[in-house]
């Protein structure tokens, strides 16, 4: 059997991926006959079908989302490899990957005190997604969020901020709030959820509510999305006491109750020790470190 189509290949992961031949053609700079093309060489040389073209839009059939998966798992790991294999950064920049909720609130807003006490050391802040491992070749500090310290070989992970998340709302929206919340005064003014709708379950038992299988209002991906619907009063949404605090301090949201959810999750700080770096990159390592302890003692 001749070697399989990479490119075709890619065209076709591309077109799974983002779901649509005019998207796969714009994500990979190519036109869509091209990636039309592409894909029928592959199915070609495969000998079967990937999608089902009886309906206006193609659909995959089982046999393409199963080798969509393969490839994307396949090209990740790959394009891993190649990032391993590329020298840290070429500017010497210490690469810092922090979740989005951490990035907006917590660090950026400190990152000009760093720039002033240390301005020869360079900082790269990059994302790191949920659910997404985090390439620490290339990554010298990250911060997540998990029910656990993460462990693994090469990094040193502690607790850097609770998750405990308690009830929280505008003060314009919270002006009628009962000394308890009950569910009929959250359902009148609105629910704001995340990605982990059990929460607001968990915290209505807790209060001794009557807890519905289902609740209405809006779902929210990110932290900073379900933070910017509480402070522009859509609802009263459960965030972490600890990330929120300068609004409860600026008085942009109020705290409605103390009773907490997400206990045992916390966010964490993990150091990268996998690959070897020089006297000065180990020093920039200590002092961003001892910054950042700094910044968590002085709140």
């Amino acid at each position: 059997m001749t070697q399989p189509p990479l490119n075709a290949l890619r065209a076709f992961e591309a077109v799974a991926r983002t779901g649509s031949f005019r998207a796969a053609a714009d994500s990979l700079f190519v036109t869509q006959p091209a990636i039309s093309h592409q894909v029928k060489h592959l199915e070609q040389w495969l000998g079967a079908p990937l999608f089902d073209r009886g309906g206006r839009v193609p659909v995959l059939l089982p046999r393409g989302v199963s080798l969509a998966r393969d490839l994307t798992m396949a090209l990740d790991a790959i394009d891993a490899a190649c990032r391993r294999a590329r020298p840290a950064t070429s500017d010497g920049a210490l690469v810092v990957a922090a979740i989005p909720s951490v990035a907006i609130c917590w660090l950026i807003p400190r990152l000009p005190r760093f720039r002033a006490q240390h301005p020869d050391i360079q900082l790269r802040v990059i994302y790191a997604h949920h659910g997404h491992d985090i390439d620490f070749m290339t990554t010298d500090f990250a911060f997540t969020f998990a029910d656990s310290c993460p462990v693994g070989d090469g990094i040193a992970a502690e607790p850097f901020m609770s998750g405990r998340s308690v009830p929280v709302g505008s003060p314009a929206l919270v002006g009628s709030a009962p000394a308890q919340l009950t569910l009929r005064w959250l359902l009148k003014v609105g629910l704001l959820h995340d990605s982990d709708q059990p929460s607001w379950q968990t915290w209505l038992s807790r209060a001794g509510q009557i807890v519905p299988d289902r609740l209405p209002g809006a779902i929210f991906e990110d932290f900073n999305l379900l933070r910017a619907a509480a402070l522009a009063g859509q609802g009263v949404a459960l965030c972490s006491l600890a990330m929120i605090q300068p609004d409860l301090a600026e008085g942009r949201l109020v705290q409605l109750s103390d009773i907490s959810v997400l206990e045992n999750f916390d966010y964490y700080l993990i150091r990268s020790d996998m690959t070897p770096v020089d006297a000065a990159r180990r020093k920039a390592r200590h002092t961003f470190l001892a910054w950042i302890r700094s910044e968590q003692a002085n709140g």
